[in-house]
């Protein structure tokens, strides 16, 4: 019930009264008790999964602050994007798109591809950036499509990139077959695409005790330098180049393999068949010709007008 208060004023040499209402306290705009018990029941996450609030940050929408929740339970792991009202009353889960940019300008700019392992053309229309691990079954079907389609289809418009995202909770040997492909690649760039075929063709043979030596044999005849290689296996040496990898996949919120992102737009299970794929990339190729906001012709990089730069 509001408290009334009489308060008289002087007014013009005479007395006016007038009866004031005053407003309760306003409510905390952003309350995470309040909000973990709403995410909880909104996404049946029982008291078993644990929920941790993001702080809330300035978004694109107005009126709106962006609010990243993430929730876990052992291995398992989701992550929700909400946006709440400046009040703290209204919640929205979804995507803000600005009409005037790329709808996926975002997942663009997280996607690093420089010194990554690559096939295709550079300067391609499309580019496919492909999480992968080399235990995963489902992954060994995607390799093999899209190593017998890919430049058969599309010789000048696709360029592919691979990147590491060995889910070693479930595939004991995943991540360090990753490191041992990093090997191959940082010796000889080339090499490593025939270490990627030749990972999955064996994937059934390799486990955790044989990799290594399975892995050294494969390198006979590949020029590489088999004592330089073994040396790269023990240390761990490119064991930060794979974790950045798996870094990378969780800013764009990738949770299984394979994963593939054309020009942005992340794909996954049946959106990854080959009939699927084509569809979006032959899109994707009639659409950059007026757009041209995507892929590596896009022109999106300002270059200095001189000849030694460019």
């Amino acid at each position: 019930m509001f408290r009334t208060i009489f308060v008289v004023i002087l007014v013009a040499g005479g007395l006016w009264c007038a009866e004031t209402t005053k407003t309760p306290p306003k409510k905390t705009a952003f309350d995470k008790t309040t909000l973990e018990t709403y995410v909880r029941h909104l996404f049946v996450w029982g008291p078993t999964i644990k929920v941790d609030i993001g702080e809330p940050k300035p978004s694109p929408l107005a009126g709106f602050n962006e609010l990243k929740v993430h929730a876990s339970a052992g291995q398992a792991s989701a992550d929700e994007t909400l946006y709440v009202s400046k009040d703290g009353q209204k919640i929205l889960r979804g995507s803000v798109y600005d009409v005037n940019q790329n709808p996926f300008k975002t997942q663009l700019e997280k996607l690093r591809t420089d010194l990554q392992p690559s096939f295709g053309t550079p300067g391609a229309t499309v580019v496919i950036v492909m999480f992968s691990d080399f235990e995963c079954p489902y992954c060994k079907d995607e390799a093999k499509t899209l190593r017998t389609n890919l430049l058969s289809t599309y010789p000048t418009h696709v360029r592919l990139y691979f990147k590491d995202l060995p889910l070693d909770q479930i595939h004991p040997w995943a991540k360090p077959a990753a490191m041992a492909g990093r090997c191959v690649f940082k010796q000889n760039p080339a090499a490593f695409w025939d270490y990627f075929d030749w990972a999955y063709e064996h994937q059934g043979e390799l486990n955790a005790d044989n990799l290594k030596s399975k892995v050294l044999e494969f390198a006979k005849g590949k020029e590489l330098d088999a004592l330089q290689l073994e040396r790269c296996i023990d240390t761990k040496a490119t064991e930060s180049e794979v974790d950045r990898s798996i870094g990378e996949s969780k800013e764009l919120a990738v949770t299984g393999t394979p994963t593939l992102f054309v020009n942005g737009r992340q794909l996954i299970g049946p959106s990854t068949q080959w009939a699927n794929l084509r569809q979006v990339i032959d899109y994707e190729i009639e659409y950059q010709k007026t757009a041209k906001n995507a892929g590596e012709d896009c022109g999106c990089e300002v270059k200095l007008p001189s000849p030694t730069l460019n």
